[in-house]
């Protein structure tokens, strides 16, 4: 490939998806460039943050080589964009882990259809980012490695897509794949400052663990822009139109500031800020009325019986289930006996869709903080007994859930700062609105951008 002189050597850490796509398919940069940049950015800052469970250094960059020279490369819409694989589906060649010594380091066979779509368009996969254990928690400590926040490496990037979060805060890569049963891509987008994009049921193909937690999980996105997520969205729901972001028009939106779960309190500086959303969004036009967010004990008693119990079905395929973490090991044998009481009910998850959508009956979307406070601490929790782990993730994380239970699209964007960390803004939609979310992610972003990247790395 001929590339443009003045472009030859030109640093690309920190260039959005959509930049580094559209040079490279003009010719103007090489892949192989980019992805050698973005390894020795991993290189020289992962070690603090933790970000990688697995680096694909020399297989990244024979995949860049070979994409150079690909025929295709100038209609490819993620030329050359180097990508993290959150390590809980398979990349053919390396091991999933799951966060677990229990689990098998035999390489995986082949590819997770979002991998595949994602390298036919172009993407270059240069690792596999760092979970909790099973992708059990909000926090991303396990057997395996810590990952760090790069706003703050003694603070949590969030989990379980905690990893892949934080490769993205810290430029290791522009865009990275993430999966939210109960809010694990949202949570990690919120604790980082960027943009958690979760699609409704059926949108992006699933097959996550046994059974995506009996639906709940979807595969989706982080990003710095609102555009890169919608065009990394686009590749991996098979739906081009996705990356062209329009205007969303004067939405009715509904605005829910106190935590769905009881005993759960809302930081009074996520409130200020997600209501400085609320004003940014009335200046625009839009309709802005506050409600109240309810989730009944019999919603939230089913909640839990469908995380329990899918535990308890992901545990099944480790090789070595005594190397649990204790933790786990409490969450599998409740989930256990919760499949014994046979707890997880056909049909409720669509009752509460039903009964969520009559809530929302009058607006267009929800928009609630996506976390409760700013990023809690990174270590010490596999010293912590399972109950600490419990209290913590609902105190941190009571928003999110509901929408997974529900089936339904969501968003979570910055919302702004507080002592140093992001606080994030999520949005909850119709069946359907995946778009319509990523739209009004860009109107926000348009009208108050965000720093893109944590600041400490630009020292």
């Amino acid at each position: 490939m001929e590339i443009a002189e003045s472009l030859v050597g030109l640093q690309t850490v920190g260039w959005t998806a959509t930049e580094i796509a559209q040079r490279v398919r003009s010719g103007a940069l090489s892949p192989v460039d980019v992805v050698r940049q973005h390894l020795q950015h991993i290189e020289a800052h992962d070690g603090r943050i933790g970000a990688f469970q697995c680096v694909r250094r020399e297989a990244a960059l024979r995949e860049a080589a070979a994409l150079a020279d690909d025929p295709r490369l100038a209609s490819l819409p993620l030329a050359g964009v180097p990508v993290a694989i959150k390590d809980n589906i398979p990349v053919a060649g390396e091991p999933m882990r799951s966060g677990s010594a229990a689990s098998s380091p035999a390489p995986s066979a082949s590819d997770h259809e979002v991998v595949r779509r994602l390298r036919a368009a172009g993407a270059i996969v240069v690792g596999l980012t760092r979970v909790p254990e099973l992708s059990l928690w909000p926090f991303t400590d396990g057997a395996l490695g810590t990952a760090r926040n790069p706003w703050n490496v003694e603070r949590t990037p969030g989990g379980s897509s905690g990893g892949s979060a934080a490769a993205v805060a810290a430029a290791m890569v522009p865009i990275a794949h993430g999966n939210d049963a109960l809010g694990s891509v949202r949570i990690p987008a919120a604790a980082c400052g960027l943009v958690g994009w979760k699609p409704g049921d059926g949108v992006v193909p699933a097959d996550v663990g046994k059974g995506s937690w009996f639906g709940m999980s979807a595969n989706g996105v982080l990003a710095t822009t609102a555009a890169d997520a919608a065009l990394m969205a686009s590749v991996m729901a098979g739906r081009a139109e996705l990356a062209s972001l329009g205007r969303p028009g004067a939405l009715r939106i509904a605005l829910a500031t106190a935590s769905p779960v009881p005993g759960a309190r809302t930081d009074s500086a996520v409130v200020a800020a997600v209501e400085q959303v609320a004003s940014v969004l009335r200046a625009l036009g839009h309709s802005v009325q506050a409600m109240r967010l309810q989730a009944p004990t019999g919603v939230a008693l089913a909640v839990f019986a469908h995380w329990f119990a899918a535990a308890a079905l992901d545990a099944d395929a480790l090789v070595e289930p005594a190397r649990m973490l204790p933790s786990t090991r409490r969450h599998v044998a409740i989930g256990r006996l919760m499949t014994r009481l046979k707890l997880v009910r056909p049909g409720a998850r669509e009752r509460w869709r039903e009964r969520f959508e009559a809530m929302l009956a009058d607006s267009d979307l929800l928009l609630t903080p996506t976390t409760a406070s700013t990023a809690i601490a990174a270590d010490g929790w596999m010293q912590k007994g399972w109950g600490a782990h419990v209290r913590s993730a609902l105190a941190f994380a009571p928003f999110t859930g509901t929408a997974n239970f529900a089936g339904l699209p969501a968003i979570s964007v910055p919302a702004g700062m507080h002592e140093g960390l992001p606080v994030g803004a999520q949005f909850v939609g119709r069946a359907g609105s995946e778009a319509l979310l990523l739209a009004i992610a860009q109107e926000i972003e348009r009208e108050r951008p965000w720093p893109r990247h944590a600041l400490a790395l630009r020292e």
